[in-house]
Order: structure tokens, then sequence, then C-alpha cells
């Protein structure tokens, strides 16, 4: 069609994808598969980004940005009509990074491995740094859909670390948020002089804009790091352990995971030459060799079969300018976890964690038995969050023997955010056959064989899971990668869903940019 012409004539023929293959992996998540993509396009620049959209945009074609792609919740997957996937996986250019003014600047397809990795020899770090499959997701998916995890109970989320961006809008305009939408600003470091125009485009799902360039804040790389586990008899125990210890800024990472996630977490096929970098990661990670020797024999001395049966499992990483303060954050922890009837458990899961960042993705797209698994989320305030656990545990308990006999493992991972927040969790495992995205990822993992469809056990999964949904929502909860899976302009009140639709249609008149998303056409 005469667009793709244009379209290959402005990015080259590795810049525009049109084979049958490509199409159909673009045109699906970790969840589903949606309409069949038109095409894709790849630019490797900003300005060649936004004369693509431009382009897109003047022929009335639907468009659909897309990061990494590791989402489960048809974020980038339109389902009803055709579009161009826009892959920013070649803008992967870390702009700049000052010492001096404590920001990096780097294009939207950089992942966030390659942040961590360009700041550590400077001794600098993001204060939120990344999501475990960081080796791919990219800085402009994580702030299209929430990305959480590392730094998260400290420093909440990717959101709290960008001061601006330059957005490409429907009709290919590129658009400076933060300090850089000052004409004569020099550099980017202030996010909300006047109106926080920033924050419109986090975590947007992707429905209002293209994230181009990111210009993120930094932090000196902590100096001292300690590891903390605890186990507790009781689920409720333990989140009451967790939200204290969120409450009492302590920790950098904290997350409580119920019996079945340990054993999922533990069960992966063993590899000896992958525990051995773990290993050997972990004694270097500690500063000094008498130190590093002893984390490293307590690792190996744990193994991978430490935790009980019908254990809750609390685990911290603490990190701080120095060991004195460090030590007195774990004295505070142990305080907490005491006080609520934890016991000490071997340090190996956080310990690890820390050690072995960004793990390669075909490690974390299936389960150990080459299962597929599917996440939901639901944040509330600490004081709401018994309330909202004991009514998705009615719920689950509701299924548990639909579930059991589909042979659908269900699976918890509490979070905190920050002093203010909770998150819940629930990931259900069970075989099936994968997606394309899956087969993508996992191509040559000789270890791992694709099972057989069951279409029965899905349903299910999808049933629960649209019950979940819908009980977050009766809860008031927030989410994270809302996507096209979390309801969001039907349950705003009028006047802010009034303001947003308003947006909506300043930014992307036509409603090319991402239809559906955040339930805007």
């Amino acid at each position: 069609m005469p667009l793709n012409d244009d379209l290959r004539a402005l990015l080259g023929a590795d810049g525009l994808l049109t084979d049958t293959e490509s199409l159909r992996l673009h045109g699906s998540d970790l969840l589903d598969e949606g309409a069949p993509c038109l095409a894709v396009i790849r630019p490797t620049s900003v300005d060649a980004l936004a004369e693509a959209v431009r382009l897109i945009g003047a022929a009335g074609v639907p468009m659909a940005p897309r990061g990494g792609g590791l989402t489960y919740v048809r974020g980038y997957v339109v389902p009803d009509r055709g579009f161009v996937a826009v892959d920013l996986a070649r803008l992967n250019q870390i702009v700049s990074i000052s010492e001096e003014d404590m920001v990096i600047t780097v294009e939207a397809g950089v992942t966030w491995r390659q942040i961590h990795e360009a700041l550590k020899p400077l001794g600098l770090r993001l204060p939120f740094f990344g999501t475990f499959s960081g080796a791919r997701a990219t800085v402009g998916g994580g702030l299209s859909n929430g990305a959480l995890f590392l730094g998260t109970a400290r420093h909440v989320s990717a959101a709290e670390t960008v001061i601006g961006m330059e957005v490409v809008l429907a009709d290919g305009t590129l658009l400076h948020t933060g300090q850089q939408a000052v004409e004569r600003a020099p550099k980017p470091f202030m996010r909300t002089f006047g109106p926080d125009l920033t924050g419109l485009f986090v975590h947007d799902a992707g429905a209002l804009g293209i994230k181009a360039r990111v210009s993120l804040r930094l932090i000196r790389a902590p100096r001292a790091s300690g590891y903390l586990s605890f186990g507790f008899s009781d689920q409720a125990a333990g989140i009451a352990a967790l939200c204290e210890v969120a409450r009492s800024d302590i920790a950098e990472d904290a997350y409580l995971m119920d019996p079945d996630k340990t054993r999922i977490a533990l069960a992966a096929p063993t590899d000896l030459a992958r525990d051995a970098k773990v290993l050997a990661k972990v004694i270097g990670q500690e500063g000094g060799l008498l130190k590093g020797l002893k984390a490293g024999a307590k690792l190996a001395l744990a193994g991978r079969s430490f935790i009980d049966d019908g254990c809750h499992s609390l685990h911290l990483v603490l990190a701080g300018r120095s060991d004195e303060a460090v030590a007195a954050d774990m004295a505070a922890a142990r305080d907490i976890a005491a006080r609520f009837g934890g016991m000490a458990l071997p340090d190996s899961i956080p310990r690890a964690g820390r050690a072995d960042l960004f793990n390669p993705v075909s490690t974390m797209v299936v389960g150990p038995q080459a299962d597929r698994w599917i996440a939901l989320n639901a944040k509330v305030p600490h004081s709401e969050a018994l309330r909202l656990t004991n009514a998705i545990e009615t719920l689950l308990a509701r299924h548990k023997a639909a579930l059991d006999n589909a042979g659908v493992i269900v699976s918890r991972l509490l979070t905190v955010m920050g002093t203010h927040a909770f998150s819940y969790e629930p990931v259900m495992n069970w075989r099936d056959s994968w997606l394309p995205l899956h087969r993508d990822i996992l191509q040559g993992e000789n270890r791992l064989t694709e099972p057989p469809a069951a279409p029965d056990a899905r349903a299910l999964v999808m049933q629960v899971r649209a019950e979940l949904i819908a009980l977050f929502a009766e809860h008031g909860a927030a989410s994270n990668q809302i996507g096209r899976t979390y309801p969001y302009a039907s349950i705003l009140r009028p006047a802010p869903r009034a303001l947003l639709e308003a947006v909506k249609a300043a930014v992307d008149p036509k409603g090319l940019m991402n239809p559906g998303a955040l339930e805007l056409s």
C-alpha cells in the first residue's frame, strides 16, 4: 500500500516489517493475540519516529507503541482493527549522563539493564532501577505501564523517577515536558515548573503519545547493603510485618511470598553453571573478600530447600550510606518481624535476587514446567490490605476445586510501594500452548518443550482473572499495567473522566493512538 512505500523510503528495508511472522508476533503479548498488524515500524532516531508517526496519522491508520513486549494486559494489542506496531527496540541510545546535574537522558527503547550497567562504574544509580525482566523491558514501556520492583519499597516506581520526556503525538508533533517545555531551558532538571505535563504521559498505556526520549534523576549508589528473610505461619501476620516495614522506610525491596510462590521460585531446573555464577556475584557484591566468602558460604549452605512447607516468607533488601546505617535498619526489621511472630530464615532469596539482576528473559516468561503464567495486581492503602486480601482469598477459595482439577496453581506475591501503598499480586500458572511472543523469546531453549493446548484450563484462568479484576474495581484499587485489562475511564468520577477525554481529544483528535487503551477510543 502507498503508506508502506512511504515508510520504507523513510526507515529503510530493516525499519519496516511486513512478513507474516513479524505481523503475528507484534499483534500479541503474553496473554493473547489481537487483530493482525498491518505493518511494524522500527525507527532508529527520534526524527524518523516523529516523521513515521506523522505519515501513519495522516493516512488515518491506528498505531500502538511497543517496548520490550512483556505485558499481560493487551497494552499494545489492538483487538478489533488493523494497526501499525511502533517497535521502539532500536531507539536504544543513552543520550547523556550528567554526574554534575544527576540526570540521565535516554531513548525510550533503552533497557533498565543498559542504564544500570552504564551508571555502575560511576557509582550512580536510578532510585527505582528496574524490573527483573530489565534485560529486555524498556524505559518507555515501563513508564507507560507502571514498572515496579527493584527499589520500589523505598523509591516507589519509574513514575517517581522521571523528570521530563519528549513525546511524539499522533500527528508527529514532538512535545517536550518538564523543564524542557520552556523554550530557553538548556537542560532537563525539573519536572514541575508549572502543571505537571510529564504526569499526563506516565502510566498512559501509550494512549496519549509515544515516548521518544526520557530524562531520569539519579542518586549515588548505596555503599552498604543487607539482606533478611523471615518466615510466618500465616498470611495475615506476614502482611502486618510487611506493611510495618514499609511505614518504617527501612528497606529498598520488601516482598512476601506465599508457599506456592516460594515453591515455584525454587523449582527452576538446576543449572550448575548459572548457580555458580550467582554465587560468584554474591561474593563479588559484598565489597570485601572475607565478607564475600562468608556471604557465599551462607548462600551455598542454604541451597534451594530451606523454607518449610506452609511458610509465608518475607524478604528484604536494605541499603544505605554505611554499614552502621544498614545495621540499624536491619535491627529495626528484626524487631518488626519478631513483633508479628516471624522467625529468621536464610537470606538466600533476596541476596541471590540482587546478585543476579536482570535474568535472561527466557527464564522468566514461562514457569519451571514450561507452563504459561499471568499476573494481576491490586494496590490499596495499608489500612485496606487485609480487607482486600480476605476478599481475594474468598474468591480464590470458591474456585479452588476447579483450579486444582485443571492443574492451575495460584500463588501470591505481596509487596509495598514507598511508605504508603500495599500491593497484592495473584499469579496463575498452567500448562498450555504458547503464544507467538513465548515462542520468539524461547527459541533455542532446548530444555523446554511447548505443552499441548489446554483450552478448558485457559478458559477457567480467564474467568477467574475477570472476576478478580472486577473485585479490584469494587475495592477502588489501583493497578499498574492498565492497558486494555483494568477498567479505567469507566470508573473515574465524572469531572476527571471529562478532563481525560478532553486531553485525549487534544493530543489525538482522530483516536489513532493505541485505541482502546485506558478505555479511550
